[in-house]
């Protein structure tokens, strides 16, 4: 057995994989974000270790018992900063932080070959800038940092006593040289840091460490080899196969993402598209990234007083696509790709005295299709192809906004089987990968197909008008 543990926003899911790939048993372990002031997204650290403890212990002990190896996956981005103790020194600034806009300029000040080292433009979300935030605003705490953990990096400290890190994560701090997988003296010294307060770096697949004896005692496992693992995007594509240039996949979270496996560094910096590498040695990848997705269905259920998301897709079901005027920007949180702009804020435009919470229901699932569609653009304008997309997440459940996005995106949706575990599946396949070696390529398939959605053309036609609207409503929160 392998076992995989993904460090997400909104909790913890480890699952236990046989060497088939199947899913044998899972556990989570509940999280909680704080927002303390605007735009600000934080975690406590220590909370992931005792939801990453809840998540393995809800596993049958038989299942833990057979386990030969685990993968760590996780929220990319969040600065989880560590004094001479290893112990926190702050809650961990989390990937849909926007505080650090203003480091952001300053950095591409500083380093003005940032966008060629790393394949990316500086944005909030990304790591470095924060650490610049907190140098010009916490100015002790910034004195005090001896070492800069990545989320799911913390959760391996503290199962391993090792401090590492893959190169898929990585990627997504700015401070590594992407095209090659190594750190960025350059990027790191303009942020005031060196290598010394970075991680060891390894690919996806690498062992990185062993379970600490205490840690495996209170788990029922042995000593364990723990592998590199991944960002929770780069595990996921692992998880469904998404591991040869070209495979695409769809991750319907927290935040929606486009991902596609390239076997070079194709980089589109100005049009906020992330060039990052893969989990799996050679490979590399582009990511479409919009902060909110399904947590724009969380949002609209608690306003519109739904028990719960199953509700709401069935109230918008009801009402059905284009049912009204209504448009929703879903910037609850800023946004990525393509405008690469913190502070924008979502909206609901075109509402009446007809609009019912129906409606705002259908407004929200078409809204983030909307927002999928103008990445997807961006990735295919720097010569990317994707033929199809397999979809991974908590949105996968419901066909009926998969109808919709595929519809908007005119691209087929593939759902799979255990696809909504997608990256604790695939760290554990990188755990696979780490004890056992062998082909990724074989070993990293894709589950059985559960459902394909082919775009419906009369909805393609139903949605253009709506999709056009959209994308003229976009505009910085400076010209209003």
């Amino acid at each position: 057995m392998f076992l995989g543990i993904d460090i997400g926003t909104s909790g913890v899911k480890a699952i236990v994989m046989d060497p088939s790939g199947t899913v044998l048993g899972e556990g989570v372990g509940a999280l909680t974000v704080q927002r303390p002031r605007a735009f600000w997204s934080e975690q406590d650290p220590d909370a992931w270790w005792r939801a990453t403890h809840e998540a393995v212990l809800a596993i049958d002990p038989a299942l833990r018992r057979g386990v030969r190896g685990i993968g760590l996956a996780g929220q990319m981005h969040g600065a989880t900063l560590l004094g001479a103790d290893d112990r926190p020194l702050r809650p961990a600034i989390l990937w849909n932080d926007g505080r650090s806009g203003p480091q952001c300029a300053a950095l591409e000040a500083l380093a003005p070959d940032l966008a060629t080292i790393t394949g990316n433009r500086a944005m909030p979300g990304f790591t470095a800038p924060k650490l610049l935030w907190v140098r010009d605003h916490e100015p002790d705490i910034f004195s005090a940092v001896r070492t800069v953990l990545l989320p799911k990096d913390y959760v391996r400290l503290r199962m391993t006593g090792e401090k590492a890190s893959d190169l898929s994560d990585s990627a997504g701090t700015l401070w590594l040289d992407v095209a090659r997988r190594r750190w960025s003296e350059t990027i790191l010294d303009a942020c005031g840091l060196n290598e010394g307060h970075m991680p060891r770096l390894f690919e996806g697949t690498g062992a990185s460490g062993r379970l600490r004896a205490e840690v495996a005692s209170a788990w029922g496992l042995e000593s364990v080899v723990v592998a590199a693992g991944g960002g929770d995007n780069a595990a996921g594509a692992v998880g469904v196969g998404v591991v040869g240039d070209g495979d695409a996949l769809l991750s319907l979270g927290t935040s929606g993402v486009i991902f596609v496996a390239t076997d070079t560094l194709r980089a589109n910096p100005s049009r906020g598209v992330h060039a990052f590498c893969h989990a799996l040695p050679d490979l590399w990848h582009q990511m479409s990234v919009h902060l909110s997705a399904a947590s724009c269905i969380d949002w609209v259920a608690r306003i519109t007083g739904a028990s719960d998301a199953a509700e709401l897709f069935a109230r918008a079901e009801a009402a059905g696509p284009c049912c009204g005027p209504e448009i929703f920007l879903p910037y609850l949180s800023g946004e990525r790709t393509p405008h690469n702009d913190p502070s924008v804020r979502g909206a609901f435009l075109g509402l009446d005295h007809d609009t019912d919470a129906g409606r705002l229901a259908q407004a929200v699932l078409e809204g983030v299709a909307f927002a999928l569609a103008d990445g997807l653009k961006a990735l295919t304008e720097t010569g990317t192809r994707i033929e199809a997309l397999r979809v991974i997440g908590g949105g996968a459940r419901s066909l009926y906004w998969g109808r919709i996005i595929a519809a908007t995106l005119e691209t087929p949706l593939t759902y799979l089987h255990g696809g909504e575990v997608g990256p604790a599946l695939g760290a554990a396949r990188l755990a696979q990968l780490a004890v056992d070696g062998g082909d990724p390529a074989a070993i990293c398939t894709a589950p059985p197909v559960r459902h394909v959605i082919e775009p419906d053309a009369a909805l393609v036609r139903r949605l253009s008008d709506k999709k056009q609207q959209f994308q003229s409503a976009y505009a910085p929160v400076s010209q209003y």
